[in-house]
């Protein structure tokens, strides 16, 4: 009797997820990964791959807060055109904010994309690959209303020591300079008992830090009709075991009260952090923008949260060269910057989003006086910044290891690691082992306006958020979100978002 051999099995198809944009492309593009790894597609080994190779499906979660972000897109898929002519069986799927705005003109310019899907049904993409393949033909599927909560899909996280936490989706505002309503919808909020299973969840698989995630973050609990449901949602974070960190962004200063305050001053662990756009220091501005605050409830803000925290660190996002803005506008910015001592802060030359308001008013700004406000703001962010940052020199600060956030620290031999109040901190390695999710206690030697620098190390805690680590770093590496971008926090926000808010 012959003996028979059974066939090989065939490789699993490779994918890799290109994302652009905001925190929430991030949150949605795990969910991207768990979905099509959950369908049995396998992460591209990017280093182990030979030049110009590329991932059987490559997904683009795109971003429209930019100008020019559909030539960015349109110059990235012609790049893969002749690959994929090349490579029968190749798909191309593109998703996110510019997807959901220009619909079905993607596969016009780009007749090669087998997939477009919106914001509101990024559950769809493996099927619409799977009717993509065997139809042969593109696949265009655009909801106007969110089909399934995002946080309910399947998820590959980033990190395995801190993750997002999606709290809302949508945004109720109008202002004039941001298409994301438009295209993510009215807000949507989840139950808290949902939001506080997934929590405990992620705990329970060693996640010691979470950041609580929202297009306006402060304004949950409006679908439901519960004003201090936010505030309420970060005393309970209060009470789960083994939950070291919580964060949030990003909230809207018109919504931002003094309940969320005391709930941060009282919750041991909601860190001593806030993110809050200022956008304008102009009152005039901030009515054109739409920004439903002004200038002096602004600093009260800031005022209050510095008397219940002291040691807060405050940073903000900035438009400049906004349609209409004068000398004196930009003037009423530096002062407004100048009373706030941001630790740090998001700046932007204004440009045109193409379908919102601002993009059709009068007065544009010509783009040399822009750059010039620019560089006089960025000149003053970084002095205030430093200055900022000196007076934790001498200080001692616990500090979560961080992954991938020391771009030098091969070369100066350090880790990093974050600070409470978010503050980046590149520390001499200690004698002992030391992993990202561990905790280290060190004393800040040096301070540069964006970073601190600590020579001594007091104590290593080991925690289990760095044996999640070990345990995932021991199994084979598979090739992560794509970013491209600057990380800023763990899990690490994307300086496109901030404008959105």
């Amino acid at each position: 009797m012959t003996a028979t051999t059974a066939p090989p099995e065939a490789a699993p198809r490779t994918y890799e997820v290109k994302t652009y944009g905001c925190q929430m492309n991030v949150h949605d593009s795990e969910r991207l990964t768990g979905l099509l790894e959950d369908a049995g597609y396998a992460p591209f080994d990017k280093q182990g791959a030979e030049a110009g190779d590329q991932a059987d499906v490559v997904v683009f979660n795109t971003c429209a807060v930019r100008e020019n972000a559909d030539n960015k897109l349109y110059g990235n898929l012609s790049h893969l055109a002749p690959i994929k002519a090349a490579r029968p069986g190749m798909q191309i799927a593109v998703g996110g904010c510019l997807a959901q705005k220009d619909r079905a003109t993607i596969t016009d310019r780009a007749p090669y994309v087998d997939v477009v899907f919106g914001t509101h049904n990024i559950g769809s993409l493996p099927v619409l690959l799977e009717r993509a393949r065997v139809q042969e033909e593109a696949q265009v599927e655009i909801l106007e209303s969110l089909d399934v909560f995002p946080s309910t899909l399947p998820t590959k996280r980033e990190s395995a020591y801190a993750a997002w936490v999606s709290i809302s989706v949508g945004c109720n505002n109008t202002c004039t300079f941001c298409i994301v309503p438009a295209l993510r919808g009215k807000e949507k909020d989840r139950r808290p008992g949902d939001i506080l299973a997934e929590i405990r969840a992620l705990v329970a698989e060693g996640v010691s830090e979470v950041t609580l995630l929202g297009q306006n973050v402060n304004a949950y609990g409006v679908e439901f009709g519960d004003r201090q449901a936010f505030s309420k949602l970060l005393r309970a974070c209060g009470d789960i075991e083994g939950l070291e960190r919580v964060r949030f962004t990003s909230p809207h200063p018109a919504e931002f009260t003094d309940d969320v305050i005391e709930a941060m001053a009282e919750t041991p662990n909601v860190m001593p952090s806030l993110h809050m756009p200022l956008q304008s220091g102009s009152d005039k501005v901030l009515k054109d923008m739409r920004r439903s605050y002004r200038s002096t409830k602004y600093l009260g803000i800031i005022e209050r949260v510095r008397a219940a925290i002291p040691e807060a660190a405050i940073t903000t996002d900035i438009i400049v060269g906004f349609p209409g803005e004068t000398e004196e506008d930009f003037a009423e910015t530096l002062r407004v910057v100048a009373e706030s001592r941001f630790s740090s802060a998001f700046t932007f030359q204004y440009s045109k989003r193409p379908g919102t308001p601002a993009a059709t008013l009068p007065d544009q700004v010509p783009p040399e006086v822009v750059k010039d406000r620019y560089g006089r703001l960025v000149d003053l962010v970084n002095e205030i910044a430093w200055a900022e940052n000196k007076k934790n020199v001498g200080r001692t600060l616990e500090l979560m290891v961080a992954e991938g956030e020391g771009r030098k620290d091969a070369e100066t031999l350090r880790l990093s690691g974050r600070a409470p109040d978010n503050r980046l901190v590149h520390f001499v390695a200690p004698d002992e082992e030391v992993r990202p999710g561990d905790m280290v206690t060190v004393e800040v030697t040096y301070a540069a306006p964006h970073h601190l620098v600590a020579d001594r190390v007091v104590s290593v805690r080991r925690t289990r958020s760095g044996d999640a680590w070990q345990a995932r770093t021991s199994a084979p590496t598979p090739a992560g979100v794509g970013l491209g971008m600057p990380t800023v926090g763990v899990p690490a926000p994307l300086p496109d978002a901030p404008a959105c808010r």
